[in-house]
């Protein structure tokens, strides 16, 4: 189950904020590599046809296996001239290899989810104050090494990975609006969209 909401706490703050254009707040889940972000933001997707998910842009290459729309996978230079352009709600470079959520617009009737790293989640707050941040962690280290490795990461991604794990948690909980833990992906899937929900009927 969600360990939690420190949303309710700066909403009235926020309401006043940069993100007072935004009718619905920005749904962003973040978290660590492994944590099994993509797979629950694709099946919200599926389940859930108000939300509209911003496929990532990357520079790195695509892993064996991957499905081609994983990312919108290009080259540094015309990532470098997105960023020049102002086409990025948020970026980062980890491991030599740039990624970033294009700026882009989902429509009225449609709410925006976010599937993105713990620096991208900074800059996601610092830019809408009302967003609501739910920080998905795996149960365990030897989880999420075993998913990294499944995906096919390298190892030394996977080695910085872990390296940066405890960091990341203690970080993402202070950050974060709600903490799930991905157990398995039925489990994790209901915790995140019972939070959506939450925070869609406040604001009805």
């Amino acid at each position: 189950m969600p360990e939690g909401s420190a949303f309710a706490a700066r909403q009235a703050e926020a309401d006043g904020g940069t993100d007072s254009q935004s009718p619905s707040p920005t749904f962003v889940l973040f978290g660590p590599g492994g944590a099994g972000k993509g797979t629950i933001a694709a099946r919200m997707v599926e389940e859930d046809s108000r939300l509209w998910l911003s496929r990532s842009w990357t520079t790195r290459a695509r892993r064996p296996g991957e499905p081609e729309d994983a990312y919108v996978f290009v080259d540094r230079p015309e990532f470098e001239a997105r960023i020049e352009a102002g086409g990025f709600f948020e970026w980062a470079e980890f491991i030599g290899n740039l990624y970033g959520t294009p700026i882009a617009d989902a429509g009225p009737e449609r709410d925006v989810l976010l599937e993105i790293d713990l620096q991208g989640a900074r800059q996601v707050r610092a830019l809408r104050p009302n967003a609501v941040l739910v920080l998905l962690l795996p149960p365990s280290l030897e989880v999420q090494e075993a998913r990294l490795r499944a995906r096919g990461d390298d190892e030394e991604h996977i080695a910085r990975r872990l390296a940066e794990g405890e960091e990341e948690e203690r970080s993402g909980r202070a950050l974060a609006d709600h903490v799930v833990i991905n157990h398995t992906i039925e489990q994790a899937t209901a915790d995140v969209a019972s939070i959506l929900a939450e925070h869609r009927a406040g604001g009805e």
